[in-house]
């Protein structure tokens, strides 16, 4: 196929037929396909900045961000231009390289309690590893994660699980069998009342306690104060390892984790997203005495043909020293605080009940009017309110997350005039 016939003009429904008939439900995530809004899925062809183009020439200001990755926005010039160097000496080894180390060693600095880092490919392959890790080293089969906490799709994490599995409307998966989950066990988000009961009965054979310490895949949910300090004494009391998800936190809010700047430590990290600067990428890192279980050291496997691949790492690390050198994050944060305000002033004006849950340039707009602390919250949400919202927001220009129980992203690449159109254009969404 030549630029010329590339660059042609397509519709959406043309492009979602095609792909219909190749890709299963037409889509290669199933949230891409719009089933909790209705319609038909938006197809991008390019992006720059904070705005993207549709195969419908239609630009659109994006704030899902490739659902976290893209904090410095579509394309940033120093990213691409790293990536296009990296490209010229080689795409992929399956051999050592310089930057791996280079990359390893940026990471261990921005996160002091990381004293060593495996690098994967997404973040489900960091949360694979970090689990089986917990079991190598504990000799424990349980795990505890917390309802509506989104780990990645491996079998025994398909349990009470958020985000897709929410927008699809089931609680798990068909092909999961049940000896896979049997040693999963269940809490509230937010309920360290229900983690105490657990530690009661099942602390002895706890090998790890999971979660998200800023849960991103039932809405945005901020943890209470005290329950992540109280996950860390529980873990310690049972002997479990306390694994803190931050594929979504992780330098989201500051160039480090959540957990570093809380002043909790886990013991295991698994990171993904902005990590990758736009690129596939994972990791899972923590204390030393733990990660040296990991093979060839230790007896616990885990292997990649693109682990620490050299155009990823390129992507990544020319993200994260941007964000470590120019600092966006007061920025986006200002901006995120100007749009939750506004959003705020114009559906309470319209009498639309809202709650808009939000942490630095992370917001989710919850259509009720109660806090949400749990997944139960969320569920109270009017997801039907959210279709409408999300499709005449669409008609005007933005493209929020396709789902009720998703985070939208504001990258520093955003403007005062992007925040102030899509206040003005909510304000006439609650209206309508």
């Amino acid at each position: 196929m030549n630029n010329a016939k590339h660059n042609e003009s397509k519709t959406d429904t043309e492009l979602f037929a095609r792909a219909q008939a190749v890709i299963p439900g037409g889509v290669n995530s199933p949230v891409r396909a719009f089933q909790a809004v209705g319609g038909t899925p938006v197809f991008v062809k390019e992006g720059r900045g904070s705005k993207i183009v549709t195969a419908e020439d239609r630009e659109l200001i994006d704030f899902c961000g490739s659902w976290g990755p893209l904090i410095l926005g579509h394309a940033h010039p120093q990213v691409v231009e790293d990536v296009k160097v990296a490209v010229e000496h080689g795409m992929t080894f399956g051999i050592n390289t310089e930057r791996e180390v280079e990359f390893a060693e940026l990471l261990c600095r921005q996160i002091p309690y990381m004293d060593q880092v495996r690098l994967v490919s997404s973040g489900t392959e960091a949360t694979m590893t970090a689990l089986r890790l917990a079991r190598g080293v504990t000799g424990r089969n349980k795990i505890l994660k917390f309802d509506g906490c989104y780990h990645g799709h491996a079998d025994y994490l398909l349990v009470a699980a958020g985000s897709g599995l929410l927008t699809g409307g089931t609680a798990s998966s068909a092909g999961v069998c049940a000896s896979a989950v049997q040693d999963v066990l269940l809490a509230p988000y937010n309920d360290l009342t229900a983690v105490e009961n657990i530690i009661a009965e099942h602390g002895d054979a706890l090998a790890a306690i999971i979660v998200e310490p800023i849960a991103g895949n039932m809405g945005l949910i901020m943890p209470n104060e005290g329950f992540l300090e109280g996950l860390r004494e529980a873990a310690n009391r049972s002997g479990a390892v306390l694994i803190f998800d931050e594929v979504i936190s992780g330098f989201r809010l500051a160039p480090t984790t959540y957990g570093n700047s809380c002043g909790v430590t886990p013991d295991l990290t698994c990171l993904g997203k902005i990590i990758g600067g736009g690129m596939p990428m994972g990791a899972v890192g923590g204390r030393r005495d733990i990660m040296e279980n990991l093979a060839p050291l230790g007896n616990v496997y885990q292997a990649g043909t693109l682990s620490g691949n050299p155009v990823a790492i390129a992507a990544g690390m020319s993200t994260l020293k941007i964000l470590i050198e120019d600092s966006p994050y007061e920025r986006i944060e200002k901006l995120a605080k100007k749009l939750v305000s506004g959003v705020q002033e114009k559906a309470d004006a319209a009498g639309v009940d809202i709650n808009i849950a939000t942490k630095g340039g992370m917001f989710t707009i919850f259509f009720q009017k109660n806090d949400v602390y749990n997944l139960d919250d969320a569920k109270k949400s009017n997801t039907v309110k959210h279709a409408k919202f999300f499709h005449n927001m669409l008609s005007n220009g933005f493209y929020l997350q396709p789902s009720q129980f998703e985070v939208c992203f504001i990258s520093a690449a955003h403007t005062e005039d992007d925040i102030t159109t899509f206040i003005t254009a909510a304000g006439k969404a609650f209206k309508q």
